[in-house]
């Protein structure tokens, strides 16, 4: 073989193992934001679970207030079947804004407020709301992380060819200037 078969010989190599490098990592980086997804799916599932105890406590008290009860279940069954992270946080920004809602309605009846099994009930899902924050955090840290790396050069020639596009961040959106607002206690 002459040198220059060999030195073409070398560089190619050079650039399908520099591929392989950056491949790797951006693989990496990719598992990174479905492992944080799952971990935010954790916390909600565990959200959803409580809140049908939450609402049957409530019945006992709030009989009447029907429409917020009903509004709660309907924005948990939207959050369970959401998929993607841009339909799930829309769906649980609902479920969190019917949720301030029902803590609101318990405001209005003292005996409710009271009741041991719902301040463990609200104290379980407050904790919950605090971890699935946290969750958030990182998820959305690391999709930045990974957007960023396939945005950046050189992975940005060949990114999108093997596979790789853009992930959405868990956002508040449009929602959130109503979430940042009070609940309405009306007496």
């Amino acid at each position: 073989m002459s040198t220059t078969a060999l030195i073409v010989l070398g560089v190619i190599v050079v650039i399908v193992l520099w591929v392989i490098f950056i491949y790797n990592g951006l693989v990496a980086m990719r598992q990174r934001v479905n492992q944080a997804f799952a971990d935010i799916d954790v916390q909600l599932k565990q959200r959803h679970d409580l809140i049908p105890n939450l609402v049957e406590t409530v019945k006992g008290y709030a009989a009447h207030e029907r429409g917020t009860l009903e509004a709660v279940i309907q924005a948990r069954n939207a959050a369970i079947t959401a998929q993607g992270p841009a339909q799930v946080s829309a769906a649980e920004n609902q479920l969190t804004g019917a949720l301030r809602q029902l803590f609101a309605l318990s405001e209005s009846y003292p005996d409710l407020k009271a009741n041991q099994n719902f301040q463990q009930l609200q104290s379980e899902i407050s904790d919950i709301e605090n971890k699935i924050a946290a969750s958030r955090r990182f998820f959305n840290n690391a999709v930045q992380e990974y957007n960023t790396g396939i945005e950046q050069f050189p992975a940005a020639m060949f990114a999108a060819s093997l596979g790789f596009s853009r992930r959405e961040f868990f956002d508040l959106g449009e929602t959130r200037t109503t979430m940042e607002q009070p609940p309405q206690v009306k007496f």
